[in-house]
């Protein structure tokens, strides 16, 4: 592997809230703070003097100790101690939940937002598409902000030129290429200023969650453009809560947790940890009543248990697309004889049946403790969050009891993909099915036509 192009040590960022954030100043800027310096300053001096004047007596008659000051609690560490780099044609994921501090971590590498502590070294030219409208001056047209963009990174009118069809046909704004970009909807922005970012050729590109303002088609189109970057052996530094496109984009992967760096390692690992950590907290693997006499049910059936687990492994464990799991009910029978089956609708988070299945059974059943089980096989279902409803069904026609499970589970995808689209294919399932492809002969016509053409 090649040398750094970015090395971070004990990076840290400090906000005080309600307190304006001061940004870097561009040259204009600083020039006219140059000449304006003098005139604060003594406007400052003056206030300040009178200020000493006015409030000296009643400074010394009435001291003020700082000694056992509480510490300030306005103040947010928005980054802590972050060390760590990132090799010359690396495609470095950063995750985390809100909050977190990946899109502070960017700011920063962007030279956006000065640190508080700490040092950042950048060799090559960045392009960032951190929000909205970064990098660009709201009156100038489309055409003029390429131009621009592309002389701040040092680019020479020729080789903007050469690239200026193929921005504008990739961002699909060719009738609004000479608009003022204020006028701009936030999709088209968006399209513009990635396609900037990525065929100007810098040497490092960072990429914040602002894809996910476009729409599905724009989404692939950028993430396959992101992969061609990435072959082409340009550093790129991804920041998205799509966990499917960064676990097959980038080949390592920093997760953040308060400011500071909890895990780097392999994407497949440190993806895995991340999404095992958030889905434990937030989905209900498991139901159970104790006691026959408050469990859910009426005097023909009550419930004792709903769970479900993977096929092999732990009740905490995730389910990825490719996961078996066994869904069980567990009920008592409270009436001898009874012909008794369970079935389940099973519902996908927008609240779709995804499919219904139930058991097959028309011997008499005994009063007791009965347990039936579901085998899911892996490659069946699509990605997302699951619930289902439990029926009781009698002689199977009579729906005696109906209970909408509180357990819910959620099937995580985690393939590595090849082609140019990373996120969440349609349908309710994803069967993994045999397929064949059986050439069937030449036919002279197209012979011809394939002549023709080349």
């Amino acid at each position: 592997m090649s040398e750094p192009i970015i090395t971070v040590e004990n990076l840290s960022k400090r906000y005080r809230i309600g307190a304006r954030e001061q940004g870097i100043k561009t040259f204009r800027e600083a020039l006219i703070d140059g000449f304006t310096a003098p005139i604060r300053n003594l406007n400052r001096l003056r206030k300040l003097t009178k200020f000493d004047d006015s409030e000296t007596s009643r400074s010394n008659s009435n001291p003020i100790s700082t000694a056992g000051k509480p510490a300030d609690n306005n103040i947010i560490w928005a980054l802590k101690d972050v060390s760590f780099e990132v090799k010359q044609g690396e495609i470095l994921g950063i995750i985390g939940r809100n909050g977190a501090g990946k899109s502070t971590l960017l700011k920063v590498l962007s030279r956006i937002t000065e640190p508080t502590a700490g040092d950042v070294k950048i060799y090559g030219r960045v392009s960032s598409l951190l929000e909205v409208g970064t990098g660009f001056h709201p009156e100038l047209t489309g055409r003029e902000n390429i131009f621009l963009n592309g002389a701040i990174l040092g680019m020479r009118k020729e080789e903007i030129k050469r690239k200026f069809d193929e921005i504008v046909a990739f961002a699909e704004t060719e009738k609004f290429i000479d608009t003022p970009v204020k006028r701009y909807s936030s999709g088209m922005y968006v399209r513009l200023a990635f396609a900037v970012a990525a065929h100007l050729e810098p040497e490092i590109l960072v990429v914040d969650e602002v894809l996910a303002v476009g729409d599905a088609a724009f989404q692939k189109k950028c993430l396959g453009k992101m992969g061609n970057v990435a072959r082409e052996g340009r550093t790129i530094l991804f920041v998205s809560h799509n966990m499917t496109a960064v676990q097959s984009l980038c080949q390592r992967v920093i997760c953040l947790n308060g400011g500071e760096i909890i895990e780097d390692g392999r994407s497949g690992q440190v993806v895995t940890n991340y999404l095992t950590e958030s889905v434990n907290g937030t989905g209900l693997s498991e139901e159970v009543w104790d006691e026959v006499t408050t469990a859910p049910g009426n005097d023909m059936v009550r419930l004792h248990r709903v769970r479900v687990r993977p096929q092999d492994g732990r009740l905490s464990d995730p389910l990825t697309m490719q996961t078996p799991f066994l869904v069980e009910v567990e009920y008592w029978n409270l009436v001898a004889d009874a012909h008794l089956h369970i079935t389940l609708h099973l519902y996908t988070e927008q609240g779709v049946i995804a499919f219904t299945t139930g058991t097959r059974s028309d011997h008499p059943m005994p009063t007791g403790l009965f347990r039936s089980v579901w085998y899911f096989p892996g490659d069946l279902l699509n990605s997302g969050r699951h619930r289902f409803v439990v029926l009781v069904v009698k002689n199977t026609s009579s729906v005696i009891y109906s209970h909408e499970s509180r357990v819910s589970f959620d099937i995580l995808d985690l393939r590595e993909r090849q082609g140019a689209w990373y996120g969440k294919e349609p349908g309710v399932v994803q069967p993994a099915l045999k397929w064949e492809t059986e050439y069937l002969g030449g036919d002279p016509e197209i012979k011809t036509l394939v002549r023709e053409d080349q």
